[in-house]
């Protein structure tokens, strides 16, 4: 890897000039050599490209191309095209005044912008400087009148999908996971009559569903483990009704909460059917229960629970939606999961999404998971899914499973923490909100 010799400020100040990009370092003429032939090896045929000079007393200063540079011998008209150079921190630019003579094509030479200002020159490690004709600027204040490079880089422009400042304030600290997990141990649903709260994972093959669990179960293990079976098998590996108690360690108590999964295929007549989803809601599906499309599940079931509590009722629900899938959902699992939708408000029960993969979705978050909330792409495809689902904004958790990881990483527990976080205050929701009816009917008798 190159490291820029442009300092991150000077880069910032660029590219505020050019839009919502960023700057990729193509050659570095220290490393890539001085010559004609090595920038045009670099960077020709790459466009927009910034060049920039680096000279011995200390002076920073390039150009801007729209267009790509080649080794035709031919000017190229650029309207786009300017010069720039650093004065006390601060970008000077120099449009061009005569937009067909903009760039100028030369193997023998670096980036030539107009026959004004170009760069290794002549394969040597010198500028060429003569302000006029195409660009104007006062040379003394460019570059000092110091023709001797000491380094040239030149960057192909990006889109970036990076925003200036995170979205959601996260705290990325080990004293932050600490609050969370000892939030999570002590927590207590706020009915009495309910030891631990109750929330359903309702996903599509390989999404994650048992990844999550796997992965909160990991962190209060404190290292990587696999109890729920996980994987990306055609069929969904959560064909059955499968409930998951989280402990607080090794041989820790079972924390308030416990995961309900159950798979979601997009084909009629596979996974979970839909006439199911009120059987689990209402708390009357027994653990291990084999979906069975062709025979919802009903009151002489083995293990049918005919009068269940509140505990045994769902609190909450959360889809689990793969990042990477989300625009090339089937239509079909679209269906499935408006109609699994509207039996849950039916219910009154909190909708969240767990959006899995984030990683996997978006390079910028793949290089540190703390771009998360700065990502614009994923925060598009958090807009996306909650149209698609139909919840809020607010109701969709980014999260990214341990899957072949052997040691836990900082980042990657706060953000499953947090979303276990979301879902018991959700979970309080629900329970408020049946404490209000039970008041209300309480009120009428």
């Amino acid at each position: 890897t190159m490291n820029p010799l442009l300092s991150r400020n000077h880069q910032r100040t660029i590219c505020s000039q050019l839009g919502h990009v960023k700057l990729k370092l193509l050659y570095k003429a220290s490393v890539h050599g001085f010559t004609g032939a090595a920038f045009h090896q670099r960077c020709d045929n790459r466009a927009p490209t910034v060049s920039v000079g680096f000279n011995t007393s200390g002076y920073v200063f390039g150009g801007y191309a729209s267009q790509p540079f080649s080794q035709s011998g031919q000017w190229v008209n650029d309207n786009q095209a300017f010069l720039f150079s650093f004065t006390g921190g601060k970008l000077q630019k120099y449009p061009c005044i005569n937009a067909a003579y903009a760039l100028l094509m030369d193997g023998n030479n670096g980036p030539y912008f107009g026959n004004a200002l170009a760069l290794v020159y002549g394969n040597q490690q010198v500028t060429h400087s003569a302000p006029g004709n195409y660009y104007n600027f006062n040379a003394a204040e460019m570059h000092g009148n110091d023709l001797k490079l000491s380094e040239c880089e030149v960057y192909q422009v990006e889109e970036s999908t990076e925003l200036e400042k995170p979205w959601r304030t996260v705290v990325w600290e080990s004293q932050k996971r600490a609050e969370l997990m000892e939030s999570i141990r002590t927590y207590k649903p706020t009915l009495s009559s309910v030891p631990q709260a109750r929330v359903l994972l309702i996903g599509q093959v390989g999404a994650g569903k048992s990844s999550f669990f796997n992965s909160i179960n990991s962190v209060f293990r404190g290292h990587v483990t696999s109890q729920a079976i996980a994987g990306s098998s055609s069929t969904s590996l959560t064909t059955q009704f499968r409930t998951y108690s989280v402990k607080a360690g090794r041989e820790g108590k079972p924390l308030p909460i416990i995961l309900d999964t159950m798979g979601l295929e997009d084909s009629k007549g596979a996974g979970l059917d839909v006439e199911d989803i009120s059987s689990i809601l209402k708390g009357h599906m027994p653990n291990c229960y084999q979906f069975n499309p062709a025979a919802p599940l009903h009151a002489e079931t083995h293990g049918y629970q005919k009068s269940p509590a509140v505990k045994d009722k769902i609190h909450c629900v959360a889809y689990v939606v793969d990042a990477s899938k989300v625009s090339i959902m089937p239509p079909k699992l679209e269906e499935k999961m408006e109609a699994i939708r509207r039996k849950v408000n039916l219910l009154g029960i909190p909708q969240l999404v767990l959006l899995t993969k984030v990683d996997e979705a978006c390079p910028l978050v793949k290089d540190d998971l703390r771009n998360i909330y700065k990502s614009g792409y994923i925060k598009d495809l958090m807009q996306e899914v909650s149209v698609r689902v139909g919840v809020p904004l607010s109701c969709v958790v980014p999260v990214k499973n341990y899957s072949g990881e052997l040691e836990l990483d900082l980042n990657a527990d706060i953000l499953l923490l947090s979303a276990v976080i979301q879902m018991l205050r959700f979970v309080d929701n629900y329970f408020d909100d049946l404490s209000d009816r039970l008041s209300s009917v309480e009120c009428k008798d």
